[in-house]
C-alpha cells in the first residue's frame, strides 16, 4: 500500500492577489477588507514549516510500512517465478499465506495514515488559534469594518487585502510549532471481533 499524504490547501503555494480581481480595479471600500486564510497558512514561516514536519513525518511513517513490506514483496516476486511449477493448490495456500502476512502491514499503513491525517488537523487548528488574534490585530489597525475571504472576491479593488500584512506579522510573531505524529489507538487486528 502507498502512503501518502494529502496536505490541505494551506501546504500549497497561493499567489498574493487574484489578477482577474486586479484587472477589474474600481472603487476602494473603506472599511472593507479582504483576507486568504489560504494564503496566510500557505506562506507564513510557521505553516511552511509545520507543512515541512508533516511531509517528515510521512516519509518516516512511509519508510516504516515499507521495511515491512519488503520480504513479503521478495516472497511475491518467488511466487511469481515459480507460478507455472505449482499446482492451482499450491498456488492458492502460497497466495493465501502472503495475504494473511500482508493484513498487518496493510492495517499499519492505514494506521500511520490516521495519524498524520490527525496531526495534520491539531497542528492546522494550533496555527488557526495563534493566527486569529493576529488577523484581529491587523483587521484594526486598518479600521476594517468588514472582512471578505478573498478567494470568494470576483473583481474589484483589492487595496484592503490584509493578508501579506497577516502573514509578515504571523513570521514576527509565531514561531514554528514542534510537533511528533499523533499517537492513535491500534487499529484492530484483521478478523477480530
Amino acid at each position: 500500500m502507498i502512503f501518502t499524504l494529502f496536505l490541505p490547501p494551506a501546504a500549497q503555494s497561493v499567489p498574493a492577489a487574484a489578477p482577474a480581481a486586479e484587472a477589474l480595479g474600481g472603487p476602494v471600500v473603506p472599511g472593507v477588507c479582504l483576507l486568504s486564510r489560504q494564503a496566510v497558512f500557505a506562506n507564513a514561516k510557521v505553516a511552511t514549516a509545520a507543512t515541512a514536519r508533516l511531509q517528515q513525518l510521512a516519509t518516516e511513517a512511509q519508510t516504516e510500512v515499507n521495511a515491512e513490506r519488503a520480504p513479503l514483496d521478495k516472497d511475491q516476486a518467488a511466487l511469481e517465478a515459480e507460478f507455472a511449477k505449482l499446482t492451482p493448490e499450491q498456488r492458492m495456500q502460497r497466495q493465501q499465506a502472503l495475504m494473511k502476512r500482508m493484513q498487518p502491514i496493510q492495517a499499519k499503513a492505514e494506521q500511520r495514515s490516521r495519524e498524520i491525517e490527525a496531526t495534520r488537523a491539531r497542528v492546522l487548528a494550533q496555527i488557526s488559534d495563534r493566527a486569529q488574534p493576529v488577523i484581529a490585530e491587523v483587521y484594526r489597525a486598518r479600521k476594517c469594518g468588514l472582512l471578505f475571504d478573498r478567494n470568494g472576491v470576483m473583481g474589484g479593488n483589492l487595496a484592503n487585502d490584509l493578508t501579506a500584512e497577516v502573514v509578515i506579522a504571523l513570521d514576527a510573531k509565531v514561531a514554528p510549532l514542534s510537533f511528533n505524529r499523533e499517537p492513535l489507538p491500534a487499529a484492530p487486528a484483521a478478523g477480530a471481533q
